[in-house]
């Protein structure tokens, strides 16, 4: 932490978390030993966010959020409020739990997950994506992809800039050219 870092009087810090430069941490926020939390950061109020959660730079985490171990969140990623993540696929109180048995998550660089949105441990949203509110991911989203519903359904892709592209794969923002590749697609040169 650093002078430029805002942490509200109500928040709680384990003494072992690391906070990023100028990240900003509102009311009933607690961040457990153990989590990295990246420079530029925002986390609106009411987020929990366990030991072993990796956020990236330049995240925004809006309200009444909680982020599992085996989280780990890349930089330019905005979390709509409410967004729900897992990290046990057969939830079960009476079965042993430990470190080892949660699923990794992971939300790629540039992602969008909008208000309400449920992503279910063990997959990746690629970099870029956009998670429609209210969506149940129980896959794997590819890079650029839009995808709404439950489950979770591809219905487009996105630019950088988040603007959908037709068939043509070219933003109409900015004419950026796109590919498609094994994992979803790729500005191409």
């Amino acid at each position: 932490m650093n002078d430029e870092t805002f942490i509200h009087s109500s928040a709680e810090i384990a003494a072992g978390a690391r906070i990023g430069a100028r990240a900003r941490i509102w009311q009933n926020c607690i961040i457990l030993d153990g989590a990295i939390i990246g420079d530029e950061c925002k986390l609106a109020h009411n987020i929990f966010i366990e030991g072993g959660v990796r956020v990236g730079d330049r995240v925004t985490i809006k309200d009444n959020i909680t982020l599992y171990n085996g989280l780990t969140v890349g930089d330019d990623v905005f979390i709509g409020p409410n967004v729900v993540f897992t990290n046990v696929k057969i939830p079960r109180s009476f079965l042993p739990r430990g470190e080892n048995n949660f699923l990794k998550t992971d939300i790629g660089i540039g992602a969008s997950l909008g208000a309400n949105a449920t992503i279910i441990c063990g997959n990746t949203v690629g970099r870029y994506a956009m998670v429609g509110a209210g969506s149940v991911v129980t896959d794997d989203v590819p890079c650029h992809a839009v995808v709404a519903g439950n489950p979770a359904r591809q219905i487009g892709w996105v630019s950088i800039s988040g603007h959908r592209l037709g068939p043509d794969l070219i933003c109409p923002e900015n004419g950026e050219k796109y590919e498609e590749t094994s994992s979803g697609l790729a500005r191409s040169e």
